[in-house]
C-alpha cells in the first residue's frame, strides 16, 4: 500500500495545502517518512489524515466557482468502530460546505472495506447540500464495498458510479461528466 499515491496529474492545477480555503491548508509533506498505516501497512505520506485511523484522503481538486470538490480516498471506511463518517463530516466536509462546496466526487477505488453504523451523518451531509442542488457521488468503489454500502442504505445519500477512465479527464471535464449524469438521473 505504501506505493499507492494520491492521483497527482492535477497537482499543477490545484494543491490543497496551498488553498487558503482548504481544511489542509499549510500542511507539509514528506516524500520519504512513512508514518500512517492501514491494516498495519504503511501508506504513502501524501495522503491526508483527518481523524480516522483507517481512512485517509486527498483533495485532488476544488472549484469554488462551480462549487465542487474531487476527493480521493484510501483505506477502510469504518463507521461501526471508528465513526469515520463523523470525522470526515466534521473535520473536512463541514469546512468545505462553509466555503461554498456542495457537489462532492469521492474517488473510492482504494476503499477496501466498509463497516456501517447508522446513517445519521450521511443524512446530515445530504441535507446540508440539497438546498443548493448538491450531491455526493462515489466513483469506482470496489464491488465488495459497494455491497456493504447498499446493504446499509448509505447509497440513499451517496450515489455510486463507475467511471474507470476518470484519470483521462481534466478535473473540470470530469466534473461536467458526473454533473451531467446526476442531472439526467434526478432532473435538477
Amino acid at each position: 500500500m505504501h506505493d499507492i499515491e494520491p492521483y497527482f496529474n492535477w497537482r499543477h492545477l490545484y494543491a490543497a495545502e496551498e488553498d487558503e480555503k482548504s481544511p489542509f491548508y499549510g500542511r507539509e509533506y514528506s516524500e520519504f517518512e512513512f508514518s500512517n498505516t492501514v491494516y498495519n501497512y504503511y501508506i504513502h505520506p501524501q495522503w491526508d489524515e483527518f481523524g480516522s485511523r483507517t481512512l485517509y484522503l486527498k483533495v485532488l481538486y476544488a472549484d469554488y466557482d462551480q462549487n465542487y470538490a474531487i476527493i480521493e480516498m484510501i483505506g477502510e471506511w469504518n463507521d461501526a468502530v471508528e465513526n469515520d463518517i463523523m470525522e470526515l463530516k466534521r473535520e473536512v466536509i463541514d469546512q468545505m460546505i462553509a466555503t461554498g462546496i456542495y457537489k462532492f466526487i469521492l474517488i473510492t477505488e482504494s476503499v477496501l472495506n466498509f463497516h456501517s453504523s447508522d446513517t445519521e451523518y450521511y443524512e446530515e451531509w445530504h441535507d446540508d447540500i440539497k438546498e443548493e442542488g448538491g450531491w455526493i457521488v462515489s466513483i469506482d468503489m470496489p464491488e465488495q464495498t459497494k455491497y456493504d454500502f447498499h446493504r446499509s442504505h448509505v447509497d440513499n445519500y451517496i450515489r455510486l458510479m463507475d467511471i474507470p477512465n476518470w484519470r483521462t479527464y481534466q478535473p473540470q471535464h470530469f466534473f461536467q461528466l458526473v454533473d451531467n449524469q446526476m442531472l439526467r438521473l434526478y432532473g435538477e
